[in-house]
């Protein structure tokens, strides 16, 4: 029997599809997303991945950059946007999420989409065997799968950042921020965690290549 209550971190969501466009100004530009039913916040871009693409640090310059978890790409779009001589990867593991964040790059990134790179997958399994390593990671984690899950992913982390790389995301205050914030201090040294923002109920981490 299907499953009905499948969430967007599947690979096939059992909903109807149904299209959508959405625009949103996200520093300082305007951006056409195309969603569909089944991906992650497909009536609006979600408050917390607004709060992570208005504070976070993009590397200058040409760098290999990952939205882990790209949803229908908001988060990839803005880097290849800001960073248009970077290569830009976008992974997602849900079906529907890719098809829009390709139709979203040709959108909005016409000049510069063959530098971003959309591959379906769940986290690194699609780049495992690519040797990929990012100047920046950036994710708005799923927690609704569970906080197990994502701190076993921070551990995975540092093999795919390269020296002077970093890993940026987003948590809710009351989905465990406090939590995180304390797993890390515990796991990994102080000088390499920085909070860039708490805004909105939203803390955006930086973590440096955290080995």
């Amino acid at each position: 029997m299907t499953n009905k209550k499948q969430h967007y971190y599947t690979q096939f969501p059992d909903v109807n599809v149904k299209i959508n466009t959405i625009s949103e100004s996200l520093r300082r530009h305007l951006y056409i997303f195309k969603t569909t039913t089944g991906v992650f916040s497909f009536n609006k871009i979600d408050l917390g991945t607004k709060v992570l693409i208005e504070n976070m640090i993009i590397p200058k310059g040409a760098n290999f950059l990952l939205d882990l978890g790209c949803g229908y790409g908001p988060i990839g779009i803005v880097l290849g946007y800001e960073s248009s001589k970077s290569i830009v990867y976008l992974i997602d593991i849900n079906k529907r999420a890719i098809w829009c964040a390709r139709e979203n790059i040709k959108i909005n990134l016409p000049n510069n989409r063959k530098n971003a790179i959309t591959l379906s997958g769940n986290y690194f399994e699609p780049i495992k065997n690519k040797n990929l390593k990012f100047d920046g990671i950036y994710m708005n984690p799923p927690l609704r799968q569970g906080r197990k899950q994502f701190l076993q992913l921070i551990h995975e982390i540092p093999k795919y950042l390269t020296n002077n790389g970093s890993f940026q995301f987003v948590i809710k205050k009351k989905m465990g921020a406090q939590y995180i914030m304390n797993f890390l201090n515990d796991s990994f040294s102080n000088e390499k965690i920085d909070i860039l923002c708490k805004r909105s109920g939203y803390w955006v981490f930086k973590c440096f290549n955290i080995n």
